[in-house]
């Protein structure tokens, strides 16, 4: 007998649609910028930071592989988009930086989708909203709980009835 509780499968399900769905539209509404949703995320991420990033921290802060955000990133680099310094913290991991055509992509890509964002707003209420990322965040905490539990050595993992 299947025990999961049908509210966390469910929750999970409309996450996955709700992605699909961002990408998608994200990819239509920012093509004619010569953008596409992986590479308006990246430089995202680059624009809200506080201070530059490197790529294994925009992959974490994403959910993604390194891998592929270094693919991205170069992409960007190449387009003028990006740009690595030296990081004092780390001779090999460069800090990846937003040009001011990097920037500038950022804004159109989020003027090109604000009539989504304030439909959005206007359907759903602020208050909602923050509701849902308080229980996304706290959906991602929970997941990346349990599996850096199970990626630890074995000797320090909790047994079943912990």
């Amino acid at each position: 007998m299947n025990d999961t509780p049908t509210e966390a499968r469910e929750l999970a399900l409309a996450v996955f649609a709700a992605s699909g769905r961002l990408v998608s539209a994200g990819n239509t509404l920012v093509e004619h910028l010569d953008l596409t949703s992986a590479w308006w995320q990246v430089l995202a991420a680059l624009r809200y930071s506080p201070t530059p990033l490197t790529v294994a921290s925009i992959a974490r802060a994403m959910g993604l592989t390194r891998q592929a955000v270094q693919r991205i990133v170069d992409l960007l680099e190449e387009k003028g988009l990006v740009a690595f310094q030296p990081n004092p913290q780390h001779l090999r991991a460069k800090l990846v930086t937003l040009t001011t055509a990097g920037s500038e992509a950022v804004v159109g890509a989020e003027n090109a989708v604000a009539p989504i964002d304030m439909a959005i707003v206007d359907h759903i209420g602020p208050a909602r909203i923050r509701d849902a990322i308080s229980t996304l965040r706290a959906m991602v905490a929970v997941i990346s709980e349990r599996l850096d539990e199970r990626d630890a050595p074995s000797t320090s993992r909790k047994g079943p009835s912990s």
